[in-house]
């Protein structure tokens, strides 16, 4: 978790017609009333991994992932900045130097475990610490379940602004239930409800990963389940 509120810090600009919700190729951010694009279904031998890039060599990793045919996802997000003393809504990755692919281990292995050349500096396996290592004396990739994955991206995939990497220190939840988000831009989303930054909003985690927060959501959205 701090290593990747550590690298939140660190944001680097990408092509907004390169980002966002994304198969085989990263086109333009695609926006629905679930957020969730039709084209990811559950396969058969496939899980959701989550792949490092070296520093500022994003776009390079999305030109292999796109090469290898892999059905990828970046999060996404807007943050108002000051140019030329005018404020301006920028695109930029939610997780920065993180991204998400869905295939076979195989196929990820071939993206990641490339032979002598410069694709091996570049994407690197986030790995689950929690798991014994493999016979390379590593632990293994982490994996997200699918509907968690689908969860996270329903979470992610917006406009708002207002969503964000959180910590667990910043979470006040409001009980233990668990809840479902059942209009609105976030229609369909399912987590906790916690108070953050003075708002209510539902806390999504990506468990071994990260914790994201919506953005202020109004009680009457909001079902216990």
């Amino acid at each position: 978790m701090n290593a990747l509120l550590n690298a939140h810090t660190q944001r680097e600009r990408l092509d907004s017609h390169n980002i966002g919700l994304t198969s085989n190729v990263f086109p333009k951010v695609q926006y629905s009333q679930t957020g969730v694009s039709s084209e990811y279904t559950s396969k058969e031998s496939h899980n959701w991994y989550v792949l490092r890039v070296t520093y500022n060599r994003v776009q390079k990793a999305i030109d292999i992932v796109s090469n290898a045919g892999v059905q990828s996802y970046i999060p996404m997000h807007y943050v108002l900045k000051k140019e030329n003393g005018k404020k301006k809504r920028v695109l930029i990755p939610l997780l920065p130097n993180f991204f998400f692919v869905y295939t076979t281990r195989e196929g990820a292995d071939s993206i990641v475990k490339k032979k002598r050349n410069e694709q091996l500096s570049i994407i690197k396996y986030y790995l689950d610490k929690t798991k014994p290592m493999e016979v390379n004396e590593k632990h293994p990739p982490l994996t997200i379940p699918f509907d968690a994955m689908i969860n996270f991206i329903k979470a992610t995939n917006t406009e708002n602004e207002h969503v964000r990497i959180v910590s667990s220190e910043q979470c006040h939840y409001k009980s233990g239930d668990m809840v479902k988000n059942i209009d609105g831009e976030f229609e369909g989303v399912v987590g906790k409800v916690a108070r953050i930054a003075g708002q209510q909003r539902v806390v999504v985690e990506i468990s071994g990963l990260c914790l994201v927060a919506t953005a202020y959501i109004p009680t009457d959205f909001l079902k216990t389940i």
